[in-house]
């Protein structure tokens, strides 16, 4: 984090961990809280005003997760002793944006099978790499994520503190890998994408939008490509048979790439030339539509979705009347918004220019996108 005290940083005009305990304490079936920080922070921690009502205390953590957490957890046992079965949840103070249904679930999970993770699928193509060299790829469909909040009934959690003492030598990087070595089952539930671990600087920003009111933001896109070899035109998610192509790393499809830097503007996620670099990183030909998809991806998981898109495509060529309305339903089913949410025009740009003399096609489009409303 480049030296920023994270669960301390401004959100919103509040620490990043006071988002964190309201998300949380915003399930029925959370009754207590313990926070638990190093020792410097706890006098300070203790007389914040914006703890939530239910933190029964603030305590001393150790040197490592572990000991953190089973401070925590053992504090739990002296503020509720015959609470041996009740569920437990640990949770990463730097997830603020985990929904209460989502901790209402891990809770709901460990009442019926001991011990419950949430997770998330691994989308991506997995390889194993030592030294800069590639030694395998793994088979992701065993592959997931863990987040937080990890549960367990507390007995099963100080049974495996007996077995493996979270001073000792043995280290675990979460509480689902200590049951596991202590062969406690643990049940895995569907994650959520948008419960973020903040663990770059960039990912405070994305914290703000996702928390910030529900409304609207405003952004700018620009491309120009100039014709190339060969024909199939790739615009606007569609192809024009027989229309020369335009020339690009990807497919050229200047209209998409335009929406998407918009998209990208809008949501201060950087532009479409810092995601997919006109180099080896991105496949020569990659289809635009899949950019603009990855796009939307991002957009989802920094809390945001897109929410209108209206377009100018500039040229001479070829005439594009006719075609309008498709690239108003292809760009659409992209976005996962309805068609009237999408505006698609064109024109000769006035026959001036390196558009209006043919030999280039330009595009300017503005996008707004609204905060996600699925949050609890």
């Amino acid at each position: 984090m480049g030296g920023i005290d994270k669960l301390m940083a401004p959100v919103g005009g509040r620490p990043l961990l006071a988002w964190t305990l309201d998300a949380v304490v915003a399930s029925p079936l959370v009754e207590r809280v313990v926070v638990v920080t190093a020792p410097e922070r706890v006098e300070t921690l203790s007389a914040a005003s914006w703890l939530p009502a239910c933190v029964g205390a603030v305590v001393a953590g150790g040197a490592s997760r572990g000991e953190s957490v089973a401070a925590g957890v053992r504090r739990l046992q002296l503020l509720d002793p015959d609470g041996g079965d009740r569920p437990v949840l640990v949770h990463d103070g730097a997830r603020p944006l985990v929904s209460a249904a989502l901790v209402s679930a891990v809770v709901e999970a460990v009442v019926r099978f001991g011990a419950a993770i949430p997770v998330l699928t691994v989308t991506e193509t997995i390889k194993r790499v030592a030294e800069g060299r590639v030694l395998g790829t793994l088979d992701r469909s065993e592959l997931a994520s863990a987040q937080t909040p990890q549960g367990a009934r507390r007995r099963l959690l100080l049974d495996a503190w007996k077995t493996l003492p979270p001073g000792g030598e043995a280290q675990f990087t979460d509480e689902a890998s200590l049951l596991e070595a202590c062969r406690i089952p643990v049940h895995a539930i569907p994650g959520e994408p948008a419960n973020l671990k903040v663990t770059l600087p960039d990912d405070l920003r994305r914290v703000e939008l996702s928390l910030a009111p529900v409304g609207v933001r405003v952004g700018f896109g620009h491309d120009s490509h100039p014709f190339g070899p060969g024909t199939g035109l790739r615009l606007g998610g569609i192809e024009i048979e027989g229309a020369p192509r335009l020339s690009g790393h990807s497919d050229g499809d200047v209209a998409l790439h335009a929406v998407a830097d918009a998209l990208l503007g809008a949501a201060g996620l950087g532009d479409l030339g810092r995601l997919f670099p006109p180099d080896a990183r991105t496949p020569a030909g990659a289809a635009s539509d899949g950019l603009l998809r990855e796009v939307v991806a991002r957009l989802a998981v920094a809390g945001l979705r897109p929410a209108t898109v209206d377009l100018v495509i500039i040229g001479a060529r070829p005439t594009l009347g006719a075609r309008l309305d498709d690239m108003r339903g292809a760009i659409a089913a992209i976005l996962g918004v309805a068609v009237v949410a999408v505006s698609v025009k064109a024109s000769t740009g006035n026959l001036a220019g390196d558009e209006g003399a043919g030999r280039t096609v330009s595009v300017q489009a503005v996008a707004t996108v609204a905060t996600l409303e699925t949050r609890s």
